[in-house]
Formats: structure tokens, sequence, C-alpha cells
């Protein structure tokens, strides 16, 4: 028996069963089944998670890139591999088949070749959501270098150490981007970036707004024309299954980003699974994710998880607010789409806007609806379950993180009972565990503890880039012998899991895992500020908003706050990206710390939910009597 597409509940049990007691024998058997290989594995899963070490498939070759374009050649060559929906509805989609997306790729690569890009080499990706972002991903793979892909909504100082971190060659980009009625230079974020790199030897520039940017000679090179003279074949580069495949970095709570650092073989073998059984895709389907390829959920589910299966993927570049709200259905009108995968910030900011938005279309298409980046909330949950999948697509609330490198724990559709506000259960191959805070293993049902998994799996990441003891003390130095999420989660009477959120100072905004250190370390540039504290408070629509207590240098700072909010908020976009700004700012004359001279986050999150009847103990408190004080004057 397969037991690569799960069809029913009882199949599921089935399955797990057999992934739980003999997982390397599960994973052989779907990775001997449905994907090429130039060379079988010695041997399936060597790990120690003390170093931590982990290898799957040890010893086997393969390109990622011959498991997701050529071997659909000779049966869907002529089929759609990707639909590009632009920003603007006006200008028409474009659909690219698996034909076009080989010779796209392979001109691609050619590029890079001749460019001395090599097997090894890290290339930064900073396009926007348009079909030379894929092309770009996929040509590196394609010759063995290492993408390292940054959401174009990052700013030039987040892009220059991302660049530095990974020790980039090239940087792949364009004149700019369209998001909604506006336009970004990124040419121009780049070309800052770039004044503090010194290891870029090349810029390849797309045009997507045509407009006027400096181009620098020796260094910057148009993409098309380049595109246009390649030779239309490349062969594939010959990959070990643990050489890395890509860079993605991620939010630390502490200090800079962290570059987490997949391999070839066991993240397709993962990322193509889960897509297949979490969005029990067939044939003819069309499927859409709204995420942004800047993301893990681009990657692994717009880019390889997709493309592994032969699928139909929607790239979509827009915002869900241009032309008009009504947007998101439009499209899945449009292109009767299938499965539909996207956030619940973009939900709540949907649902807000009222149901004459969603009238209008026809959405009786979708099967399988989606979610991912935070729990989705109760209300949304089910505004999304009655208006939009009509109570007959279930919803696949799923649970993973960047480091993971595919879905974790996540209803089966059709098969998994859904329960809003509940991931379920997890995937076969995942054993997932809740430990308290002696570090035990918490056993029985109706339980909340700390979310570790206890045996690896295929796409877990193998290591931060240049610098694995940091991999090991963020990862696995909480719990002996446990990957640990940073995340709580509880347990139900019937074992399904809910993620109650992260247990550090990450705050998730619209889907973004937000480190707080960094934020706080750009508002501390500002030259008026002499310390802040940030902590998340609930938010309609981005589920978490960021609240900043700012203390001044001068307590009696007369200079108007409302201009020193939009400088913090300035210095913010600069620093990190607009998407880290603060809703709200409270200037404050000092902020609660212990007597150690640690901050009292708690305190300062209970008076942004606006919990002060009871702030707990707060007999280590230094200075009881500013919290008073914050309280007086919180916003």
């Amino acid at each position: 028996m397969s037991n690569y597409h799960i069809k029913h509940l009882e199949e599921y049990y089935q399955v797990y069963r057999q992934s739980v007691q003999k997982p390397e024998l599960f994973w052989e058997e779907i990775a001997e089944e449905h994907f090429v290989w130039r060379k079988k594995w010695d041997r399936i899963l060597s790990w120690d998670f003390s170093k931590p070490e982990v290898k799957w498939f040890e010893g086997a070759k393969l390109n990622i890139t011959e498991n997701c374009i050529d071997r659909h050649l000779h049966v869907r060559g002529d089929k759609t591999a990707i639909i590009f929906e632009p920003n603007n509805p006006d200008e028409g989609a474009q659909h690219i088949s698996y034909k076009e997306l080989h010779q796209n790729v392979c001109k691609f690569a050619n590029v890079l070749y001749d460019k001395g890009i090599k097997k090894g080499d890290r290339v930064c990706i900073y396009l926007p959501m348009i079909p030379e972002l894929a092309y770009a991903v996929l040509a590196c793979a394609r010759i063995g270098a290492v993408h390292s892909v940054v959401f174009a909504g990052f700013s030039s100082t987040a892009l220059a150490t991302r660049i530095n971190d990974c020790d980039a060659k090239m940087v792949i980009t364009s004149d700019g981007s369209f998001r909604g009625a506006k336009t970004i230079d990124l040419k121009g974020i780049v070309d800052e970036a770039l004044e503090d790199c010194n290891g870029v030897d090349s810029v390849l520039v797309a045009k997507r707004i045509h407009s006027d940017i400096v181009m620098k000679d020796g260094r910057d090179h148009w993409l098309q024309p380049l595109l246009d003279d390649a030779y239309n074949e490349f062969t594939a580069v010959i990959m070990d299954a643990e050489d890395p495949l890509f860079i993605l970095y991620t939010s630390g709570s502490t200090g800079k980003p962290k570059g987490m650092v997949h391999s070839c073989a066991g993240y397709m073998v993962y990322s193509a699974y889960t897509f297949k059984n979490v969005f029990q895709y067939k044939e003819e389907d069309v499927y859409w994710c709204t995420a942004d390829i800047g993301w893990i959920t681009g990657h692994s589910y717009i880019v390889y998880g997709p493309l592994a299966n032969g699928a139909t993927t929607v790239m979509f570049e827009g915002v869900p607010s241009y032309p008009d709200f009504g947007r998101f259905w439009q499209i899945v009108e449009k292109h009767k789409v299938n499965q539909f995968y996207t956030a619940p910030t973009a939900i709540r900011a949907l649902a807000k806007e009222g149901l004459e938005v969603v009238e209008p279309y026809d959405l009786s298409s979708l099967k399988v609806l989606g979610t991912v980046g935070e729990p989705i909330n109760e209300e949304a949950w089910h505004w999304y379950n009655d208006n939009i999948g009509k109570k007959k697509s279930p919803i696949v609330d799923t649970w993973w993180q960047t480091e993971t490198g595919g879905i974790m724990i996540s209803p089966i559709p059709f098969s998994t009972p859904t329960k809003p506000t509940y991931a379920t259960l997890p995937l076969p191959g995942i054993q997932p565990a809740l430990m308290d805070g002696e570090g035990n293993e918490i056993s029985g049902n109706q339980v909340s503890g700390r979310l570790c998994i206890k045996f690896p799996w295929p796409s877990m990441a193998r290591t931060i880039w240049g610098n694995h003891q940091r991999y090991k003390d963020t990862y696995f130095s909480a719990f002996k012998n446990m990957y640990f999420t940073g995340d709580g989660a509880l347990r139900d009477e019937v074992g399904y899991y809910r993620i109650t959120g992260r247990v550090d100072d990450v705050i998730i905004v619209s889907g973004h895992n937000l480190g707080t250190a960094p934020i706080e370390d750009a508002i501390n540039e500002h030259p008026a500020v002499a310390e802040s504290a940030i902590v998340g408070f609930p938010h309609d629509i981005k589920g978490n908003a960021l609240y900043g207590y700012v203390t001044l240098k001068d307590v009696g700072e007369s200079r108007n706050h409302d201009n020193l909010r939009k400088e913090i908020n300035q210095l913010i976009t600069e620093r990190i990206g607009p998407i880290a700004k603060l809703e709200k700012i409270q200037f404050t004359l000092g902020l609660p710390k212990t007597r150690s001279g640690k901050i009292m986050r708690r305190i300062l999150r209970k008076i942004a939910h606006n919990e002060v009847s009871n702030l707990g103990d707060t007999s280590t408190l230094l200075n009881p009597e500013v919290v008073q004080n914050i309280i007086d004057n919180a916003l």
C-alpha cells in the first residue's frame, strides 16, 4: 500500500502508526516510489540531537529541479505549471507550461553560469512576486548554487545584513515592484544595501515597473537581454542529498537574523509529501497559496511542493485590497481555484469589509481552504468556513515554521475532523511532545506545555548558516534530545494540538515572526531615546500588533510627541522594514525592572492587554512606582 496519499481517518491512523514505528522504512518507501534519483542512498537516516546532526538519504544523488520540472515534461509538458496573476488585473494573467518553465529555468541557469556562479555559491534574490522570482530560485537549485531569498519588503539595512551573513556573490533584483497602488524602488534599496557589502560581484536586474534607475558599470546587468541570448538547455548539476539547497533568514528573539539551512533531498521529499496530503491535490486542480516566495510558505508551498507533484500553482503579485477587497475572490473565480491557502490576517481584513465584496463571485470551485502563519481565531475561522468554503471545504489550520521546512501539525481534509483554533493532529513522521518547565514530558490529554519534537523529520533545517553553535543553543539546548519549537501548545481530550503562541520574545504580527530585540535596538538609536521595550497586544486584523514603551533621555522632553512617534517608526522602517512598525508608542518615566536590571515584560504585556487588575508577583521590582505611572498613561 502506498502511504503517499491519505484519503480517510482510519488510513491516517494506520499510516501514522507505521511512520512512528518504522520511520526509516516509511520515508524510504515514499522516497523510492515518488521521486527521481541519480543514485540511491546508502543509509536512510543517521541522527544525534546532542550534536545536533541529522542526515537523511545519505549518499543519494539528485537535483531537485529534475523532480520539479524535467520528469513532468513527457507527461505534462503542456500543462500549466505556474499561473502568474499580476498586481493590476488589467494586465492579464500569464500561464507558464512545464515546457516553458523548463526553458526559462535552463536559460537563467546559463546566465548564472556565465556570470561565474557555481555549485555552493550563494545568490541573494530580492524580487517581487513575478515569474523571474520562481525562475531564479529554480535556476540556482539547478546549478547547485544556494539561494537566499529576501522578502522584497525588507529595508536596505536588513538586506545588507543577510547578503553579508551568507557572503552572497550575486544579487538578483528588479527596477522596482508594484504593491497595490504604490511602486517600490527595489533597485535603489539594493544600491543602498550594497554600499555595505564587499562580496557581491554582479547584480542582475529584471524590468518590472520600467522606471529610470542607475546601473553601475561592470556590476549591474539587465536580466532580459542575457536571457534572450542564453541557451535553453542546461544539464542539472548533481547534488548530494545533504548539500544545502537554500538559506532562509528568520527573526531571532535576540541578535541578528538566523540563516536556516535546508538540504536537497529531505526537504524535497517532505515538502512534496505534505503538499499532496494537506491540500489533497489532484491532477487537474488549480492551487493557490497567497504568500510571498520571500517566506518559507512560498518556498515550500508555491514553488517546490506543488511543482514536485506536477501541480498548477498560482503566483500572485498583488495585495488583497487592490483594486478592491474582492480581489482574492475574483482570482478564485477567474482561475477556478480548488485549494486556497492564506494567512488569518488576510481573512480578518477581508471579513471586516463585509460580504458585499464576496457575494459577486462564484467560489464553488473551492475544495480545501488553508491558513498559515499564526493560529486562526475562532471568529475568523467561522467567517472563512461559512462564507468562503460554504461549510463544504474543510479548513486546514497548518502549524509549522521556517525551521521545519514543511507543515508539521494539520488536519488532512476529508479525513481529520476539524476544530476551530486547533491545528489538530501531527502529520505522518512527526512525533510531538509537550514538556514541562523541569524538562519532563507531559503525558496524557487535556494538558499544556512547551511544544517539542522528539524524532527527526526529513525537511528539518540542518544548521544556522555559519553558526552551528547558535543552532544548537536555540533549538536543542532547552530540552535534552528534543527539538524545541519555541511555541507553547495544549493537547485536548482527543489528542488535538492547539498552538498557544511563542514562549520567547518573538511576536507574530500578520503572520510574520518579529523578534523584539532588533526592533528595540532600532528605537534606541534615536538620539532622544534612553531605552525601550516592545510587547504584543491583540489586534482585530493583524492578530497581534506592537506596543512600544519608550523612555526618553530627557524626561521633561518638550518636543512634540507625535513627531517623535513618527521618527521612531521611520527608524524601524529603515532598519527592519515597514512590517515592524509600532501600532502604539507610549512615552514612560521608566520601565519596570527587577533588581538585576531585567525589564519585566510580563507586566508591560498585561498593561498593553488592559489586564491591570492582576499584575502577578511584583515583589522583585526595583521601581514599583513606575508601573502605576505606565498604567495611568496607557494608550
